[in-house]
């Protein structure tokens, strides 16, 4: 396998025991590049390479993965799981809301697990009960994080960050000169940030604030080998409309974000009554509900996938070749987010904005804060035609 910018640039300063933040687009290989260094010092990997002493040493737990939600999560455990096999696998375990706890509880005592990937209220809360014992931690990861440092996580992190790494009498001093990877380049984040110490014991907000990096890379975020529309309609239209774009864009796998959970629903239903396979994903959801639409949709059995923000945050469907805003993203941060969706790994992508005619300005000020041209379009005749050709259209008849 070989590696993408961001490992190459990553794995070695992680290796050489820096503290990290990895700040790339969407798709390029963030969650390997942590992954890796990792293996290589925790588990079987390290086990081989090292004295017998190892193998004889208690078990406990060394690396602590947090994800804001349970999808992402998930996929992490499952690219652990592809590198470890399967009689290595319970190496790591995943603790997170909607499973039995009783269950997780006893499976951390009898598989004595290494790794662990979880949701912040799930770690902070089995941690608090005496379950989790995270002091002789040596690798903290914190995947999204500008959102497990938002103020929604903010007490479930706190905690967490409170008892991650620190032994007892050894209170080490965590996040000391950070290195900032961005795709091909290593620099010191002092570079990039106001004068001035980062509070990590603070509240949330000045951390987020100080590190103000996702808005100042939303550019660098995006996929670079996309491209972007979007398309005037009516609110009570916008269905219609997302299904002939995928049609004319022969899209197989697509995923639609809303804003609200009502309305998604509405757009499913009324998808699947003009024959295009669609499913639901989002918070009021069970877990297994959850796992069976991703499982649908990553399979093809569902062709578009109507989530929000959060439910797909991280998440990795490679062959996601469309993305569709039903509704408009909040800022240029959560554009580049959701448009992360497509186009991985180098792979070619299209996102379409559908909008009402107030929102247009809304897509203008997108497109000036990120640097790309966002296409007027519409679609006539099962095609997509950017407003250019459909002027050229109309003289030719």
């Amino acid at each position: 396998m070989v590696p993408t910018d961001v490992q190459s640039a990553s794995i070695p300063v992680i290796l050489q025991n820096h503290d990290v933040v990895i700040q790339s687009y969407a798709g390029s290989g963030k969650t390997l590049a942590y992954l890796l260094p990792i293996l290589s010092e925790v588990g079987p990997l390290k086990k081989k390479a090292s004295s017998g002493e190892e193998s004889v040493k208690k078990m406990e737990i060394e690396a602590v993965i947090v994800s804001p939600s349970r999808e992402l999560g998930m996929q992490i455990v499952r690219e652990f799981e592809k590198l470890l096999g399967p009689v290595d696998k319970k190496l790591v375990q995943q603790l997170v809301g909607g499973a039995n706890r009783s269950r997780q509880e006893e499976a951390l005592k009898k598989n004595k697990p290494a790794i662990i990937v979880g949701t912040p209220g799930w770690i902070a809360e089995i941690s608090a009960s005496g379950k989790l014992r995270t002091h002789g931690c040596r690798y903290l990861v914190l995947d999204e994080v500008d959102q497990l440092l938002s103020f929604n996580f903010w007490e479930d992190m706190h905690r967490i960050l409170e008892h991650v790494g620190r032994r007892s009498g050894d209170l080490v001093q965590t996040h000391v000169d950070p290195l900032l990877v961005q795709t091909k380049r290593v620099i010191s984040l002092e570079s990039v940030l106001p004068s001035g110490p980062v509070n990590m014991s603070g509240p949330a907000s000045s951390f987020s604030s100080s590190l103000n990096l996702q808005s100042q890379a939303a550019v660098e975020s995006l996929p670079p080998a996309l491209k972007h529309y979007y398309c005037v309609t009516r609110l009570q239209h916008k269905a219609d409309t997302l299904r002939k774009c995928v049609h004319a864009l022969d899209a197989k796998s697509v995923i639609a974000f809303m804003n609200h959970t009502r309305q998604l629903k509405d757009a499913v239903f009324k998808l699947e009554a003009r024959g295009m396979k669609a499913a639901e994903l989002h918070g009021d959801l069970g877990k297994l509900a959850r796992s069976t639409t991703l499982k649908k949709f990553k399979s093809g059995e569902v062709r578009v996938m109507v989530t929000n923000e959060l439910s797909a945050r991280g998440l990795d469907v490679a062959e996601c070749d469309l993305v569709v805003n039903l509704d408009l993203p909040t800022d240029s941060i959560h554009y580049t987010h959701r448009a992360g969706r497509t186009g991985r790994l180098g792979r070619k992508g299209n996102v379409v904005t559908i909008c009402e005619e107030p929102e247009v300005f809304v897509v203008k000020k997108l497109q000036k804060q990120l640097g790309v041209t966002i296409h007027a379009c519409e679609f006539t005749e099962g095609k997509l035609l950017v407003k250019e050709e459909v002027r050229t259209l109309d003289r030719m008849r």
